[in-house]
């Protein structure tokens, strides 16, 4: 793999937005913003995971989207995720229910 391919230098394929209007651009972007966190949140689980791809990504070479989800949802682990069913409609509309198939089982006399 060339060199160029594993390097803390690689740009994310779009910059991540963090927290008053920064964006983190390169690897090397995403690793100095981890480090500098305060110590309880950068020892937090998402942020050691994201560490981790960082890594993997920058000196193994391999897509920046792994590290880059891997920020994003260190970023984003105190959201809670909430179903809206009204929020889009869907392209096929309300699904029809079944209508009532009767079954009939043949019944089988048993001469015994």
């Amino acid at each position: 793999m060339p060199k160029s391919e594993r390097s803390w230098k690689r740009p994310f394929d779009e910059p991540i937005p963090v927290p008053r209007g920064r964006q983190l651009v390169t690897l090397e972007d995403a690793g100095r913003y981890i480090i500098k966190l305060p110590k309880a949140e950068h020892e937090a689980a998402e942020w050691q995971a994201a560490m981790r791809a960082l890594i993997l990504v920058a000196t193994r070479g391999g897509p920046t989207m792994f590290a880059r989800i891997g920020v994003m949802r260190a970023l984003n682990r105190h959201v809670k995720r909430v179903f809206d069913p009204d929020r889009k409609e869907t392209h096929w509309g309300k699904r029809k229910l079944a209508r009532s198939v009767t079954i009939t089982f043949a019944c089988r006399s048993s001469k015994r």
